[in-house]
């Protein structure tokens, strides 16, 4: 396949092979877009983690698009700690902002069609309504910013890219809000506090792998919110898990975010509900109940020694 040319889709899109090359293969979504890949038995993937590649050195990523020259580039590379984020500007605009850069001079240059995975916290958590893809962005913290950065780095190198906006991330791999709340329940205090008035959607890792993996294979440009049906809170997500377990969900007490000590470096969205409106219009399949995958995902965690 000539790197560029447009993927055939449809029943034909199966037989095709993808040359791929995923960023941040190391870290929870990273893992799942590259079995997922893996599995299909149809594409060759460039799989790299940060200390393979580190997106922020623009040498060395446009070193890879030109040497590998594939026909996708999925960027799930990514500063994620929130807090930190806050004291480590400089490191979070570096990977999340540059990085996005790097990564999408590096597939223009090589005629490649990028995917790029971005951030609910790009808004400021004011609107009384899940946030659109259109709505205007108003990031609070260093992370939101960074994100934010990252994007528009996309969209004035790679008009044609694809940013894909998710939120609340769990899953079987890395650190994530399932794997805390079977730990504490399992050793922790009789009573769990978590908050009540910060709003989202759970998403979970191989839900998002899918719709990542689908979007580079039909290259859809744009901005899409991608995250697993039905918004919560934290308290309440944290009820589901225990639910999901077996564990008794009495022992979770709802708290406000003013209430958390000690208090969080960097500020959190109130509402961070996104409306996956972008796929739903273009007639795409949305990802399922979040509370399905946390099933699923409950009892594949619970199976592991």
């Amino acid at each position: 396949m000539v790197p560029g040319q447009p993927l055939v889709v449809g029943a034909a899109q199966e037989r095709c092979l993808m040359r791929v090359l995923l960023t941040g293969a190391g870290g929870q979504v990273g893992r799942e877009v590259h079995e997922q890949l893996e599995a299909s038995g149809h594409h060759d993937v460039l799989a790299l983690t940060h200390a393979e590649l580190d997106v922020a050195d623009r040498e060395r990523a446009l070193q890879v698009c030109a040497e590998w020259a594939p026909d996708v580039v999925v960027n799930t590379a990514a500063f994620t700690a929130v807090d930190a984020c806050e004291e480590q500007a400089d490191r979070a605009f570096a990977v999340n902002a540059i990085g996005a850069r790097n990564l999408a001079e590096g597939a223009r240059l090589a005629r490649s069609h990028l995917v790029h995975v971005s951030t609910d916290y790009v808004f400021d958590g004011r609107s009384p309504r899940p946030y659109v893809e259109w709505d205007p962005t108003g990031p609070l913290s260093v992370y939101g910013r960074s994100k934010l950065g990252g994007e528009r780095e996309v969209s004035c190198m790679l008009p044609g890219a694809t940013v894909v906006r998710t939120s609340w991330v769990c899953g079987r791999y890395g650190a994530n809000m399932v794997k805390t709340a079977l730990r504490l329940a399992a050793a922790g205090p009789a009573e769990l506090r978590f908050v009540d008035d910060q709003h989202g959607c759970p998403t979970f890792a191989d839900d998002l792998a899918g719709m990542l993996v689908r979007l580079a294979l039909s290259r859809q440009p744009g901005v899409f919110h991608v995250t697993n049906q039905g918004p919560t809170t934290w308290y309440g997500f944290v009820r589901d898990v225990l639910e999901a377990a077996g564990a008794d969900a009495e022992r979770v007490v709802p708290i406000a975010t003013s209430e958390l000590v000690p208090a969080r470096p960097a500020p959190r969205p109130a509402n961070s509900v996104l409306d996956n409106a972008a796929l739903r219009l273009l007639g795409m399949p949305l990802l399922g109940d979040y509370h399905e995958a946390l099933g699923r995902t409950v009892r594949y965690l619970r199976s592991q020694p």
